[in-house]
């Protein structure tokens, strides 16, 4: 099944079920994005931009990152 054959079929749900695809669709897309930063966390890749925050707030400063 193709990325196009999957927007076809979306397009053509009703409003409900379109509704219960939404829903699904945000709470799949975070719970991968929950765990891709769990691996970059065990793996060591936001240890520079954790150090960086806490001392900005040593600092009392506020950075946009």
């Amino acid at each position: 099944m193709s990325v196009e054959d999957i927007e076809k079929a979306i397009e053509q749900l009703p409003e409900d079920q379109l509704a219960r695809f939404r829903a699904w669709f945000a709470a799949f897309d975070a719970a991968r994005f929950d765990e891709r930063i769990a691996e970059d966390s065990s793996a060591g890749r936001l240890n520079d931009l954790a150090a960086a925050a806490v001392a900005e707030h040593r600092r009392g400063g506020s950075r946009k990152l």
